[in-house]
């Protein structure tokens, strides 16, 4: 599988898990929608210049994945910590978050597979 289609199917990913999330409760999570989608884009615009040739597109997508998996790593605990405490509303948030987690990892995986561009 090629750069650009790794980070493109990992931005729309991202994108269409904020959506859940923000459409799990939409009063309060509103952020899930922005962040989701604002690194969702930042994610398919990687993917796009990956695909014009833009070598040093493989590395940023691997930062912006490790960023995001540091995110995921605090988020996730948070939210298991609060289901563990009783919080049982806090379950599909844990669950999706964990999620992201788990594809940002296997993203940086599959981007560490890909040969680096020459030059």
């Amino acid at each position: 599988m090629k750069t650009s289609t790794i980070l493109i199917c990992y931005g729309l990913f991202l994108i269409l898990a904020g959506l859940a999330g923000y459409l799990s409760n939409p009063e309060k999570a509103r952020t899930a929608l922005m962040s989701g989608g604002t690194f969702g884009l930042i994610q398919i615009a990687v993917g796009a210049i990956a695909r014009k040739g833009w070598k040093p597109a493989r590395g940023l997508g691997i930062g912006v994945c490790g960023f995001l998996s540091l995110v995921f790593i605090w988020r996730s605990s948070a939210g298991w910590m609060a289901v563990a405490g009783g919080q049982d509303e806090k379950l599909f948030a844990a669950s999706l978050i964990s999620t992201m987690l788990f594809a940002s990892i296997v993203t940086i995986v599959l981007l560490l597979k890909q040969k680096p561009a020459a030059g």
